[in-house]
């Protein structure tokens, strides 16, 4: 149903208290794909499309109106979600189908003046919300220089946000990257202890082996591979409060003989041959682009002829990190100097920098599986997540989420993991993959609480 003729019977006999509004969303949601409906305080309402809305929006602030028409950007609508100044109610992933709307949106320049004059009729809207702050912690302004510092910032700002909080969705081996499934209905629980096994196997890990694990999270690859594979694994994170967790959990599970924690930039990692394996998962997005050969000859060079490395991180399909709606959102809010790059910009320069690759996997679907969970499992626990981090941050992490299951179930966002060796020394590798394949250890086994 087209939007505007569907106006008069929205809101028939009311258009006098908020006709410039009414207008105004009119022709932003024109050709709007999927049905929705848009509310005011004033208890008028708007629909767009056929059927029932799959979503609505509550306006609180007419103002952000002004900055939809004079910005071609979906960006006033995230900010304006996050201050409070809209509410989603509905189905959030149709919700989000307004990014590429408002992307493809051109206005003449005649109709832009023309709502751009009703824009001066709303004045200030009485019934408006009282603004929060897009954040309730100091947003680090992304540098994309990567220092330590600025590296340590930015980690710290997106993982030190509070361990509780990200217990409250995440599985209960606190696994923050993306699961394995076997089938589509795996748990979450499942899909995890899968992951955590498939990495583990993939490097070929024997006991008393010597792994180290970049950006180890809260421990949980590092207490894997020590609890199921008898190696001795040497963890390094720059969050805090990561840090201060894996270390308690590493106590709790009676590891300290084959497992320590340190908070260390990699930079800083002794120049000498000392791991039979490297695994770096989820770790590669904070390191930076110019920063990619220098962090792959840090790897090179810790790594012992005939051991595995496995980098298991993020990709897009496009070559760089350039300016887009979906990387000012990123660094805006999430990950202050995260950037992605293709696939085969990392294959190549992990090849400039000495290594021979054995395996690559596309993980892309098992992520879009696990944000799906994640955002599933934070919802339902919405008043417990704001009680923790505040209804801001809750916002930031649902949408944040959210959105990123549908990249990657578009495919414009991928994630892989790749196998090499240092080159010139023969790996201790099979055939084939067919040893990879077969129990999880311990499947049955009752997984550490969080």
């Amino acid at each position: 149903m087209d939007t505007t003729r569907h106006l008069a019977s929205a809101t028939s006999g009311n258009l006098e208290s908020r006709p410039s509004a009414l207008r105004i969303l009119a022709r932003l949601l024109r050709d709007l794909p999927v049905p929705a409906e848009v509310r005011l305080q004033s208890g008028h309402a708007l629909r767009s499309g056929r059927g029932d809305p799959a979503f609505t929006l509550q306006l609180n602030d007419t103002g952000l109106l002004r900055r939809l028409v004079t910005t071609r950007s979906p960006l006033p609508l995230v900010d304006a979600y996050f201050r409070g100044q809209i509410d989603v109610d509905g189905d959030l992933y149709a919700a989000l189908s307004l990014k590429a709307h408002f992307e493809r949106l051109t206005l003449p320049w005649r109709e832009r003046l023309a709502l751009l004059v009703e824009c001066l009729r709303l004045g200030r809207d009485p019934t408006a919300r009282g603004e929060r702050r897009p954040t309730e912690r100091a947003v680090p302004r992304a540098s994309r220089r990567h220092t330590r510092a600025s590296d340590r910032q930015a980690v710290r700002y997106h993982y030190d946000v509070s361990n509780a909080f990200y217990a409250l969705w995440l599985d209960a081996e606190r696994v923050y990257s993306c699961a394995y499934f076997e089938t589509p209905d795996d748990t979450l629980e499942q899909a995890q202890r899968q992951k955590l096994d498939h990495i583990c196997r993939k490097l070929r890990l024997r006991p008393g082996e010597h792994l180290l694990d970049i950006g180890c999270g809260w421990g949980a690859l590092a207490c894997w591979a020590a609890r199921h594979h008898g190696a001795i694994v040497h963890g390094i994170t720059l969050s805090n409060a990561q840090f201060e967790d894996a270390c308690r959990r590493v106590a709790a599970e009676g590891l300290q003989q084959q497992v320590r924690i340190d908070l260390l930039d990699y930079r800083d990692l002794p120049e000498r041959v000392a791991y039979d394996k490297v695994a770096s998962i989820g770790m590669i997005e904070h390191v930076g682009l110019k920063n990619l050969p220098a962090y792959f000859a840090k790897v090179h060079r810790v790594l012992r002829p005939g051991g595995l490395f496995l980098n298991h991180g993020i990709t897009h399909d496009e070559e760089g990190w350039n300016r887009t709606v979906a990387t000012d959102f990123i660094n805006r809010y999430v990950f202050p100097d995260g950037e992605f790059d293709c696939l085969s910009n990392i294959q190549l320069g992990m090849e400039r920098c000495g290594f021979e690759i054995h395996d690559v996997e596309a993980l892309r679907r098992h992520y879009a599986l696990t944000l799906r969970h994640w955002v599933a499992r934070l919802e339902s626990r919405r008043e417990l997540a704001i009680r923790e981090v505040g209804e801001t941050n809750y916002r930031i992490w649902r949408l944040y989420m959210a959105a990123s299951a549908l990249e990657f179930e578009a495919g414009g966002t991928g994630v892989s993991q790749i196998l090499a060796s240092r080159r010139g020394a023969e790996a201790a590798l099979p055939l084939t993959r067919r040893d990879l394949y077969g129990p999880v250890h311990d499947r049955a086994a009752t997984p550490p609480q969080p």
